[in-house]
């Protein structure tokens, strides 16, 4: 937690740094992104509702890197998801809202799953790097989104490339018609305690973290290092494809080409920062919700909008590359 918490501290120097570097009034700066972030009922909920996808779509990543399995497939994932939830509803719009919510939900986890699945077998019996093929996967399910919601998916009227809009009745609980605070926040916050609860309280998460840390000695500890992985893959899936549903059925209520806001790609700083444990994810997380939110009330006054957000990311990304060379060659000169 206090590794969490110091990252934290350093991305916001980060920020501090960049706006600097933009050539902004970095206090005038950081008070519109409060503003539009945190100022107010709907900019906390703004920023709770960005994070949340993040935070599962990272959390979802964690999981599999932490079993060796460097999945970068979070974007296909996500889609799938939410691609899944929507073929649900097109087979069963008549189901009862209480019944059919959770349907949603839960086709839109087996959705992300499948095609974590696949990349994951590919790994373990074909010896394809997951990187690799999690990379191409991506591809491989955006054009597929493209090709459903113009085919089988498409909204009955076939006017447009999207799915059949939901009715307000199926879709996640909001407790603010005023703002966009849906009930699938809170879906991620326990999410990141049951992974929580997962990877350091029972024996098959520590198993799976073994499995990453040390193939060779997983194995002499009988412990199945495949399966493992496989299961690995599988939790990641399901969490990333979560992300696309709780998207899916709490903000958008249908799928379209621009559906994705690329949360599966943004993830994988998120999991970094957040040094791959769900505290961290969290902290994290939010703090780029934070910037997303705060980013669009920042574009209203200055020059710089949601760019500013990857650019901070990028610096993040580099500086934690940077700390991690400089306390490994650290520690090798400790143990000289």
């Amino acid at each position: 937690m206090k590794s969490a918490l110091l990252a934290v501290v350093g991305l916001g120097a980060i920020l501090t740094l960049v706006l600097a570097l933009f050539g902004l009034d970095v206090g005038q700066s950081l008070g519109y992104l409060f503003q539009g972030g945190l100022g107010s009922e709907a900019g906390i909920a703004r920023t709770l509702v960005k994070a949340a996808p993040l935070l599962l779509c990272a959390l979802g990543l964690a999981i599999a890197w932490r079993a060796g399995m460097f999945n970068i497939g979070g974007e296909g994932q996500y889609i799938a998801g939410a691609l899944c939830g929507a073929a649900l509803f097109r087979l069963a719009p008549g189901l009862p809202p209480g019944i059919l919510n959770p349907l949603i939900l839960i086709a839109t986890a087996l959705g992300g799953m499948a095609v974590a699945w696949a990349a994951a077998v590919l790994q373990v019996k074909r010896g394809v790097q997951v990187v690799i093929s999690t990379i191409l996967i991506n591809f491989l399910v955006a054009e597929a989104a493209g090709w459903a919601v113009r085919g089988p998916l498409q909204e009955p009227k076939g006017a447009l490339p999207k799915t059949e809009t939901l009715p307000n009745e199926v879709m996640l609980q909001r407790f603010n018609p005023q703002t966009d605070l849906h009930s699938g926040v809170f879906l991620a916050v326990v999410a990141a305690l049951v992974v929580w609860a997962f990877l350091f309280r029972s024996k098959a998460g520590f198993q799976l973290r073994v499995t990453g840390a040390s193939p060779t000695a997983a194995r002499a500890s009988r412990i199945p290092v495949e399966r493992r992985q496989v299961q690995a893959m599988l939790w990641s899936g399901g969490l990333c494809g979560l992300a696309g549903g709780i998207d899916y059925l709490g903000v958008v209520g249908s799928v379209s080409d621009g559906f994705s806001q690329n949360w599966g790609f943004l993830a994988i700083p998120v999991a970094l920062l957040g040094m791959l444990h769900p505290a961290g994810i969290a902290l994290s997380a939010l703090f780029f919700g934070f910037l997303l939110a705060g980013s669009d009330r920042l574009a209203s006054r200055t020059d710089v909008g949601a760019s500013i957000v990857f650019v901070v990311q990028a610096a993040a990304v580099l500086a934690y590359v940077a700390y991690a060379a400089w306390r490994e060659r650290r520690q090798e000169a400790s143990h000289a």
